[in-house]
């Protein structure tokens, strides 16, 4: 159970670190992997009918965000793929030994990802926030 929402929660900070909400169409960087990211970027920004200045600051934060927290980002992926080979190959003590920098890094990046969140909820109007939030909520019960 903990390693199923540890591995959630990386994926959606690895998913919402690459985002740009006001992406520039679909990037050829992709490698194939799901949804083009300026495809999500460009339905959300069309669900809550953010202006372009707002599209703009969506885009500065994302970009700023990713920046800032490259380096903590390539090392907690470094780490995880360490303690998964670990575990993979049975070995218990090594991957004992990074149980806690994994778990630390999970705490770290959900502190990150709610960060983010409030940055972007403050660029959105008192309508746009109340859509989101809508938006969040059916994806919830979706998830149930």
């Amino acid at each position: 159970m903990k390693k199923h929402k540890f591995l959630t929660a990386v994926g959606v900070v690895a998913l919402t670190a690459s985002l740009g909400i006001a992406g520039e169409g679909k990037f050829g960087n992709h490698r194939g992997h799901g949804r083009h990211h300026g495809e999500f970027s460009e339905k959300l920004a069309a669900k809550l009918n953010l202006t372009d200045a707002q599209k703009q600051q969506a885009k500065d934060l994302n970009t700023r965000f990713r920046e800032e927290n490259k380096a903590f980002f390539q090392s907690a992926r470094a780490t995880m793929k360490e303690f998964r080979a670990a575990k993979e190959a049975g070995d218990t003590a090594k991957a004992d030994s990074l149980k806690n920098t994994v778990e630390q890094n999970h705490a770290h990046m959900k502190q990150l990802r709610e960060a983010q969140r409030s940055q972007f909820l403050s660029i959105l109007t008192a309508d746009q926030r109340a859509q989101f939030d809508a938006m969040k909520a059916e994806r919830k019960q979706h998830r149930q």
